[in-house]
């Protein structure tokens, strides 16, 4: 705009100084003729000068057009790259949650099968132990001799039968009085017995949860992580399952085992988001500035 002001004011100042030369008196020697070619070449003058201007205004006009067209084009360019920038943005978060979507549930599908696996190692030996035991119990006893007719006892010497299985309820409460009162010791006994002669009840869960709780309280990490481990492989539908992932997760970290603990905490939200544990391993995660899911 500042260029076509300034031509059009050089433009009005030749018309004018044609004008002015046009007006001028002519000295009195001056013949007709040169006053005619004069005023030709004045008026010729005028005439170049309006064209030159009808030519830059239709050209300056054109410039202008294209210089608007040009910033239009510009501007719906830039839109167009900024809303294909945030579409691949957003395609690729998508993208990534399905992939981090995809590896955990792998990863549960594949720690759902060593589940079951263990599971079915312990449910045989649990049923080889019980077979063991019926065959103790159809067998006498060593060094027994059998009654004498008429209900006469046996003669000195002999060792009677004892096969007393101590009662399921009573013993699992009574390893937890003593676990309580830190009498880790005789809880630890009270609580194999559980295990050793009720390996199927829902009780046993819970006593080789408690054994792993003797050793975590005892500062023996790694044994509390193999009894934790026989909980989540041996009985994972105990009600203890996500208390024992979670104690397993904080007893690797006191073991300087920060990876294996931190994908156990994960492991624990990822299968029981809803649980008091879960809670306790987002708050153990977040105070160690990491996130309760992987990437």
């Amino acid at each position: 705009m500042q260029i076509r002001h300034t031509l059009r004011n050089r433009i009005l100042a030749a018309a004018l100084f044609g004008m002015a030369l046009a007006t001028m008196p002519v000295p009195a020697h001056a013949t007709s003729k040169e006053i005619i070619e004069l005023q030709t070449q004045v008026q010729q003058l005028l005439d170049m000068v309006q064209r030159l201007q009808s030519t830059l205004d239709t050209r300056l006009g054109v410039l202008q057009h294209l210089a608007e067209q040009t910033a239009d084009d510009s501007n719906r360019m830039a839109a167009t790259v900024n809303a294909l920038q945030q579409k691949i943005n957003a395609q690729g978060d998508a993208l990534g949650g399905k992939l981090d979507t995809n590896s955990g549930q792998v990863q549960s599908l594949n720690d759902s099968v060593d589940e079951l696996k263990s599971r079915i190692a312990k449910l045989d030996k649990s049923v080889q132990e019980m077979q063991t035991q019926i065959q103790n119990l159809q067998a006498p006893p060593a060094g027994t001799l059998p009654a004498a007719p008429g209900g006469v006892a046996p003669a000195a010497g002999t060792i009677p039968a004892s096969n007393q299985v101590p009662p399921l309820k009573e013993t699992f409460q009574a390893g937890v009085r003593d676990y309580n009162a830190a009498k880790y010791e005789v809880a630890s006994g009270e609580f194999q017995d559980v295990l050793h002669y009720y390996p199927m009840d829902d009780l046993a869960g819970s006593a080789q949860f408690y054994l792993g709780e003797i050793a975590y309280r005892q500062q023996n990490y790694a044994d509390a992580v193999k009894a934790y481990n026989a909980v989540l492989e041996g009985f994972s539908g105990s009600p203890k399952a996500p208390a024992a992932q979670l104690r397993k997760g904080l007893a690797l970290l006191q073991m300087n085992k920060k990876d294996a603990g931190i994908h156990e905490l994960r492991l624990l939200i990822q299968r029981h988001p809803q649980t008091p544990e879960a809670a306790q391993a987002r708050n153990k995660l977040s105070s160690m500035n990491i996130r309760a899911t992987a990437r």
